[in-house]
């Protein structure tokens, strides 16, 4: 219930849903991206279609179970873009937990589709433009600070850029085991850990002042380094 707290003091997690939505164009593969008004959850920020999952979502199953997440994934593109998806057109390919200290804190199932052969129709308070860009594009106006991202977008973008065509980047999120990102912020939030860095378990105080602790440094990495532009994204894996 919103309002609630965990035993850390917390606000308790929810349930959401993400799509990226995929298109072929003359650039190459293009993901729909749309920026959200400048209020709100993700204030300004650019974002794949989606939502929290609501009890209609439900419809019996568990709040927090795939195929709530499928449905409110449906529901949630055809509400702010206008396209409508089948809950079978969807790709599930990551599960993202939120970091401590995140304001809204929902536990959201990333989705992958194919986009149909419509035309957008914005939904103008939820979103104030949308834009089809490569995921390349999208990182260098991220990079050249002209588009903010946060670390699932990013992330995710990161992961298409060498996309041949929408069915090759399907086929490869599809062939993938759901990868789960549990992260935490380091002390002062210019570094994002996930489960399978090294230093994800540690104090931050105990590792700051190692001078090998960079992008070419050894041991398990799982992070992405956000005091600079671009982005660093370190993975052992």
């Amino acid at each position: 219930m919103q309002g609630e707290v965990d035993s850390d003091g917390e606000p308790t997690v929810g349930s959401a849903a993400t799509v990226v939505i995929l298109r072929e164009g003359v650039r190459g593969v293009e993901v729909l991206l749309g920026e959200r008004n400048h209020r709100g959850s993700f204030a300004g920020a650019w974002v794949f279609p989606g939502g929290a999952v609501d009890e209609a979502d439900a419809a019996g199953d568990p709040i927090d179970s795939p195929a709530a997440a499928r449905r409110a994934a449906v529901r949630e593109t055809f509400e702010e873009v206008g396209l409508e998806l089948g809950v079978d057109d969807l790709v599930e390919f990551a599960l993202w937990s939120p970091p401590k200290g995140v304001p809204k804190r929902m536990r959201t199932r990333f989705f992958a589709a194919r986009a149909p052969e419509a035309e957008v129709r914005l939904a103008t308070d939820e979103l104030l433009r949308v834009e089809w860009l490569t995921p390349t594009e999208a990182l260098e106006h991220h990079a050249d600070g002209a588009m903010t991202l946060f670390p699932p977008t990013w992330v995710t973008l990161h992961g298409l850029r060498n996309a041949t065509d929408v069915g090759a980047a399907l086929a490869q999120l599809d062939a993938h085991e759901l990868r789960a990102y549990v992260g935490r912020f380091d002390d002062d939030r210019t570094t994002l850990y996930w489960q399978e860095d090294e230093h994800f378990h540690t104090d931050d105080r105990a590792h700051r002042a190692v001078p090998d602790d960079g992008p070419d440094a050894d041991g398990p990495r799982h992070r992405l380094m956000m005091d600079r532009l671009p982005w660093v994204y370190l993975h052992s894996f």
